[in-house]
């Protein structure tokens, strides 16, 4: 049997796209091609009834092999079935079999480059990646356990350096990779997996891509479990409560990194990597619990990590976690900042410096934490100074998350004459280097 194109802009196609319909979508396509469901699941290895209950929504489109084999079958592009899985919303355009044409009269570049105004990180890299989330593409090269991990140990020192734009760009390969090497079925091999879906997870909220995130700290969370590793369970937790404090679910956030948390202290916290993961998620607790409101357990949950910290050794090594005494007095300028207290976080922070942070993504992350205590506190000049410092340190910080880019806005717009606000407003619309 072989697949011919259907016309996925057809009024039919398009309505089971736009309803994101996977089901109907899988049915329409078979029956382009005059096959039966048993026609189908010959061509993918399935039975005739699996697919009749996936065309039917008896089984929920979860299943993203069974997926990956339907859609090589029925050749539905990646970029349909990335609308389809929710990881793309619906478009207005059209889906070409070959060409994408447009006959709105818009440039479809320049709307693309609306879509991620401000950032540095291009449009398209963002696409191919979410089309990566739907269909992971096969690895650039041959899989290995030590390539994978110069893979990840390179997008992880982008992160550290604020080269969003790259590692969104490296980190298809580096999950098909990571996919590919996890298929041998070892629980070190389902851990690093889990590693890199977390830094998927940590990079994608950094921009703010959201829904997307939450596909990977999906992914991660569930490697994580099969591995069976705390510290790799900790991480998980810690990347995915980024994405459920950013979409408004802070209290799961709590509930989740409080149990993490247990889990890494029945390991007895014998070795450093336990003892800096325990402490890393005292800190990650008490963000979560003052962004939930729940104000006396935040509060205590930062002092028994101010307590943990205080007992480990100086030098970080590389476990799971580098935390710090400093990296933990930050998270309490969080906490304070989250809990309304901007007086405090800033008293908090004020002995704080650059040269106690390890990495460029962590020096500029004091300076917006930093800046987000001083705008709270209505403190507009120590606010554009400690923007232009994290711009000077780490600019992504400052041009590519949401939440900062607001506050460049803000002032802008309500304090332009106030010292250091249009150097800051022209640095943060300045292309990326």
């Amino acid at each position: 049997m072989h697949a011919q194109v259907p016309d996925w802009n057809s009024p039919r196609a398009q309505k089971f796209i736009g309803d994101g319909d996977v089901g109907g979508l899988i049915r329409w396509a078979r029956q382009q091609q005059g096959w039966r469901q048993i026609d189908l699941g010959k061509a993918t290895g399935y039975s005739a009834s699996a697919v009749s209950r996936l065309e039917t929504a008896d089984r929920p489109a979860t299943d993203l092999d069974m997926l990956k084999r339907f859609a090589d079958a029925l050749v539905i592009p990646p970029g349909v079935l990335a609308i389809l899985l929710g990881v793309t919303p619906p478009r207005a355009t059209t889906v070409a079999n070959a060409q994408r044409t447009d006959t709105s009269g818009e440039d479809p570049m320049k709307r693309r480059s609306l879509l991620a105004a401000g950032l540095a990180v291009p449009a398209l890299a963002l696409e191919r990646l979410d089309e990566a989330l739907a269909l992971l593409p096969a690895p650039t090269s041959a899989p290995t356990a030590n390539r994978l991990m110069a893979q990840y140990r390179q997008a992880r020192a982008q992160f550290n350096r604020g080269i969003h734009a790259e590692l969104i760009e490296a980190l298809p390969d580096l999950l098909a990779t990571a996919e590919a090497c996890a298929d041998q079925g070892e629980a070190a091999d389902y851990a690093r997996l889990a590693a890199c879906y977390d830094l998927a997870t940590e990079t994608l909220s950094k921009v703010g891509r959201y829904d997307a995130s939450r596909i990977t700290a999906d992914r991660s969370n569930t490697y994580a479990r099969i591995s069976g590793d705390p510290l790799a369970g900790a991480a998980s937790a810690r990347a995915f409560s980024i994405v459920l404090r950013h979409t408004g679910r802070a209290a799961t956030a709590q509930r989740i990194t409080l149990h993490a948390a247990a889990q890494v202290e029945t390991t007895g916290l014998t070795t450093a990597a336990q003892a800096r993961t325990f402490a890393q998620m005292l800190c990650t607790v008490a963000y979560a619990a003052a962004e939930a409101g729940d104000r006396d357990r935040a509060l205590e949950m930062i002092r028994d990590a101010e307590r943990a910290a205080a007992l480990l050794p100086e030098q970080p090594g590389t476990p799971t976690f580098s935390v710090t005494p400093a990296s933990v007095t930050l998270y309490k300028v969080g906490v304070l900042w989250s809990l309304g207290d901007a007086g405090a976080a800033v008293h908090a922070g004020q002995n704080l410096r650059p040269e106690q942070f390890a990495t460029a993504e962590r020096r500029g992350r004091l300076h917006t934490d930093m800046a987000r205590a001083w705008w709270r506190w209505g403190k507009a000049e120590q606010t554009a100074q400690a923007l232009l410092a994290a711009h000077r340190t780490a600019p992504a910080e400052v041009r590519d998350r949401p939440s900062i880019r607001a506050i460049v806005t803000d002032l802008a717009q309500h304090h332009p004459h106030t010292s250091g606000v249009r150097e800051l407003t022209a640095a943060a619309r300045s292309a990326r280097p």
